[in-house]
């Protein structure tokens, strides 16, 4: 079963990143669950999915989302926007 690391985009325009081995039920979840969806995400919405890695375990995929949420907000724009060049630099 694959695992899904990904990033959302908020209405606010802030970025949040999570996990799921089912990616497009857990999108509907950060947008319409009033228990499922993260608090984050909640008072956030709408929530528009930004960027996806697939993994083949869980430990892999949670670690990279570990990774993720350590990086700056400009190093996950250059990661959404795929821009390689500029992800090495920062």
């Amino acid at each position: 079963m694959p695992y899904f690391v990904y990033l959302l985009q908020c209405s606010d325009n802030s970025l949040y990143c999570g996990v799921s081995n089912n990616l497009a039920k857990r999108v509907k979840e950060h947008n319409t669950s009033k228990t499922k969806a993260s608090r984050y995400t909640r008072a956030r919405r709408p929530v528009k999915l930004v960027y996806v890695e697939e993994y083949k375990d869980i430990k892999t995929a949670m670690q990279r989302e570990a990774q993720l949420k350590r990086y700056t907000r400009p190093k996950k724009e250059a990661l959404i926007r795929g821009d390689k060049v500029l992800l090495k630099k920062i």
